[in-house]
Order: structure tokens, then sequence, then C-alpha cells
């Protein structure tokens, strides 16, 4: 059986920057293991499969997979399987689409050439104290923007949100593999353990986000699902409306822009984040 699939490069101004991924159509044949298979072998962050698709009312749904694991949410993967959908799939081309995950159904549009997402209301979860996280860091009291809390946050996927206080210690974060490990089972409150470091200078917002698989230490070259966390944080702790930018993936050389455009009234927040993406290739992949 062959199926076919494109490249794409997501939150990316360029080619050859962003996040990577891999979309494969028509899957809805395929088992979850033999998912997680093409997606170990492709071996990108995050790879979908379009298991259902309906052109005439713009909708389609998808399954996300890691290399080791199938995700419930993710910002990239649904930003860039949309954009193929809506450039290369969708023959009136509309402007928007719903895309239906295991989470729920994802409202989509794209203008101009952004495609943006509409996330879920967010989970404010526990909060860290400073010295947790320099339990398994190089990070030091100073390091850390006091003005915010150290906090776990969910809109589908969690994250460990951490303040830092310039883009200095966010360039030069060091860790402990292990201890890190111990402290994210520890304290994580789903399966999904991962931390998204940030500072905020002159309006401009730097990203890093780490976690573990395999025993090894991933950084992601621009996560969608923890930007979605972070606007939710932001719009509750900073300002109850944001329009900024948020730079990703320099420390890795895949240089990476996710626009965010929230606003909260009250205790709803309306979350929207979204990116370029640049087109590789396609072809078709036999399974």
């Amino acid at each position: 059986m062959k199926i076919p699939f494109y490249i794409v490069d997501v939150f990316a101004e360029k080619k050859y920057a962003g996040n990577q991924l891999a979309v494969f159509m028509d899957a809805k044949d395929l088992s979850s293991e033999e998912m997680q298979r093409i997606a170990c072998e492709i071996n990108f962050a995050e790879s979908t499969f379009v298991t259902h698709i309906q052109p005439e009312n713009n909708t389609a749904t998808i399954r996300i997979f890691t290399p080791v694991s199938e995700m419930q949410f993710a910002g990239h993967p649904i930003i860039g399987t949309s954009w193929v959908l809506l450039n290369k799939i969708f023959n009136n081309q509309p402007q928007s689409m719903t895309l239906s995950v295991p989470i729920g159904e994802i409202l989509v549009q794209q203008t101009t050439d952004l495609v943006w997402l509409q996330a879920a209301q967010p989970a404010f979860m526990d909060v860290f104290s400073h010295e947790g996280l320099m339990s398994f860091t190089n990070l030091v009291t100073a390091d850390f923007d006091a003005t915010f809390p150290i906090q776990e946050v969910s809109t589908g996927s969690a994250f460990v949100i951490v303040p830092l206080q310039n883009k200095k210690a966010l360039e030069n974060i060091h860790f402990d593999l292990d201890k890190m490990k111990e402290w994210l089972q520890k304290n994580c409150k789903t399966n999904h353990r991962a931390l998204y470091f940030y500072c905020l200078e002159e309006e401009k917002i730097s990203t890093r986000m780490f976690c573990i698989e395999k025993n090894a230490l991933i950084e992601d070259a621009a996560t969608g699902s923890a930007s979605t966390c972070l606007q939710a944080f932001l719009l509750k702790y900073y300002a109850p409306e944001i329009q900024l930018v948020n730079h990703q993936g320099d420390c890795i050389n895949r240089p990476s822009q996710i626009y965010f455009d929230g606003k909260r009234s009250d205790t709803y927040f309306d979350i929207k984040i979204g990116g370029k993406t640049q087109f590789l290739a396609k072809g078709e992949w036999e399974v």
C-alpha cells in the first residue's frame, strides 16, 4: 500500500527554519502501530496522519505522533496540516476549516500567508518554587523573573511555564538529565512532561522548550501547544490583550516565529496562534 505525504516547515519565515512536519494522507487504514513506526522512522518532532476528510465541508480528522507516542493536541502539526489541506488538497481553496484531533475540534483560519488556530480554554495547575528548577539546572535565583509564577498550564498538552529575566539566562540553560527526569515525573500532572522557558524583553518574547524522550534531552524548534499555554499564562498574569511574536528555535539554528493574538474577558480566554508554513516536498510512502 502506498500513501501520499507532504513535508513542510511550520512557523517558518523561510525554508529550512521553523519546525519540520510530515503530513500523511489517506491514513484511515493504518493501525496505530503503523503510524507510530512511520513517525519514528521519519523522526521529526511530530508527524500527522489524516484519517478522515470531507472537502465539501472543509473538515478533516488527524492523529498526531511524536517518534515515541501519540499526542492529544499539538500546535505546529495542526497549523502545518491545515496549510497542506487548505492549499494542496481542497480544490475550492477555502480560508477556514475545522480539524478534529483527540481533544476535540479546532477552528483554523488562513489570512494571507498566516494560518491561525483557536486554542481550547486553559487549565492552570500547580505553581512551583525557583528552588525546584534550580535543583536540576544551572539557573540561580537572579535568573528568574519573580514578577510571574512558575506554573504548569494546559490547553490540551501541559507545559511548565518558566519566566526568566533575560535572553542571556535563556540561552545559557544547562540540565542534569537524571534530576530533571525525576522532577518532571514527580511534579507534572499529565503524561506530557515538558518545560517552556521564556523571557519578555521590550515586548519581544523569546522561548525554549525542553522535554525528555528515550532518556535524551530534546529541544523543540517551535512549539505551538506550548505557545497557547504561554499566551494563556500572559493573558492571566501580564495583560488582558496580547499581540506579540514568539521567537523560538534560535539556539538550535531553526529560527521560528509564532504569532500571538489573544484576549481575556474575566475567565474566558480567546487564544489564537498563527504561523507561516513553507512547502518542501511531496511523495509516496510505501507501507
